[in-house]
């Protein structure tokens, strides 16, 4: 039986929800506690227990995602994720203007070398 604070916020979690279910192509995975997406195994999007989204984008993206939204690098278990860029709560509730985003980070992880699958024992 899991904690209910091992768990994301519900609000935060029905809102990434959303996000991720208004692009066909990604599918949300990992469950309540540390929902993600991924492409060819490169992690791209993921929702915090502190209820933060993280979106993995290149370089020129990042940096202008951060200056236009005032925002940061994402941080998850005290570890800054240099790749990914921290959604401010007001963009997350809004699908429509993220969704440009949830875009970039998409293509951009498909640019990525495929990871190994884990070979079964």
């Amino acid at each position: 039986m899991s904690k209910q604070s091992d768990q994301v916020p519900a609000d935060k979690l029905a809102l990434y929800k959303q996000l991720i279910d208004a692009h066909p192509e990604i599918e949300l995975k990992g469950g309540k506690k540390l929902p993600y997406t991924s492409y060819q195994g490169n992690m791209f999007t993921m929702l915090s227990k502190a209820g933060k989204v993280g979106l993995r984008m290149g370089k020129a993206e990042r940096d202008d995602f951060i200056s236009r939204f005032d925002s940061k690098l994402f941080e998850t278990y005290g570890t800054v994720m240099k790749e990914y860029v921290e959604t401010p709560d007001e963009l997350l509730k809004n699908t429509e203007a993220l969704l440009p985003y949830l875009e970039q980070s998409y293509d951009y992880v498909k640019t990525l070398k495929p990871k190994p699958g884990k070979k079964k024992k």
